[in-house]
């Protein structure tokens, strides 16, 4: 994969990837399979992993019970004996995963949703095989986490047009789901979405003796990694391990600026055309006079206001050798 070997800091150096091996006596692993994440069934890619792993002399457990999988992965990394905690879904099964997890819990993925782009970003694939051979054999890397009025996020926040449809796709859903199914949302809203104000307030470092800065916008990105649906590349300088988050906003709301935006993401040409505003920050506040809903990861958040904050070194993800 072509990821860089580290991040940009502020002051301009890179800061390498924090690697180092998975303890060879930790023989427990937790697999949490989410059963209606995706169009269809990973059941059989379950069995076949788990089945991979007990033959080599592993404990493998399942759960489909979010909740009871990451207490007995708490569990079992408090008492060293974890080698990992396997999330089976999509980018929203991680989303929960890092979010009722320990600092430093070793995670890794087997994709099963629509897109898995966290997984992708990773460089782990749909194989069970492949994850088995990652879990004997891969390291461990650590990346930044955003965190979005107290809940962490691997890769990105949003604010306005698509969280509208992220929103109603999920009230609409029903067991499985693939990306057909926001092609009716993304029609609807196209025609009713009034594009409201969105407010963003930057907050610099006190060493740096400024205000906070405000921005106003009618669409707003936070990125921790370069990760987004659709083929859509909004921020593909985006780092994890930078100890900064990437800003991307645009200023104006409406049918045709929308698809001009769309149009230009697609041929990753907004950047030259200047067609939003791009920062690096560490922390900052979104906030609308009017209702307006946030995504994270891909998952409906709520409403704004949100703070937004960069937190630094706080996933660990296991993945296979020489990824990045």
């Amino acid at each position: 994969m072509a990821h860089q070997l580290g991040g940009r800091t502020e002051a301009g150096a890179f800061r390498p990837w924090h690697a180092a091996e998975i303890p060879p006596h930790a023989t427990e692993i937790v697999v949490s399979y989410n059963p209606i994440a995706g169009l269809r069934s990973a059941e059989h890619r379950v069995e076949r992993l788990t089945a991979l792993l007990r033959s080599h002399g592993y404990e493998a457990s399942v759960y489909t019970d979010l909740a009871e999988a990451t207490r007995k992965a708490n569990e079992a990394f408090a008492a060293g004996s974890l080698r990992a905690l396997v999330g089976v879904g999509g980018d929203g099964t991680a989303l929960e995963l890092i979010n009722r997890t320990c600092a430093g819990m070793p995670i890794t993925l087997l994709p099963a949703g629509n897109e898995s782009l966290l997984a992708r970003y990773l460089g782990l694939t749909a194989s069970p095989e492949a994850l088995y051979r990652t879990i004997c054999e891969g390291q461990l890397r650590r990346l930044d986490a955003g965190c979005c009025s107290g809940r962490l996020f691997a890769s990105m926040v949003s604010c306005g047009f698509d969280a509208e449809v992220v929103h109603m796709v999920h009230r609409r859903r029903r067991g499985h789901m693939g990306t057909r199914h926001y092609f009716k949302p993304i029609w609807e809203t196209i025609w009713t979405y009034r594009f409201p104000e969105i407010r963003i307030d930057i907050e610099h470092d006190d060493s740096q003796a400024q205000p906070a800065q405000a921005l106003i916008a009618r669409w707003c990105f936070v990125f921790n990694l370069p990760c987004y649906g659709g083929g859509f590349r909004i921020c593909p300088q985006a780092s994890g391990v930078d100890g900064l988050l990437d800003l991307c906003i645009f200023e104006r709301g409406g049918f045709w600026p929308g698809l001009f935006y769309a149009a230009a993401v697609l041929a990753r040409c907004h950047h030259a055309l200047k067609l939003g505003t791009a920062r690096r920050v560490k922390r900052l506040r979104i906030s609308s006079s009017e209702l307006v809903y946030y995504q994270i990861d891909g998952d409906p958040g709520g409403t704004l206001p949100v703070e937004v904050e960069v937190v630094p070194d706080r996933l660990t993800f296991i993945v296979p050798p020489a990824t990045f």
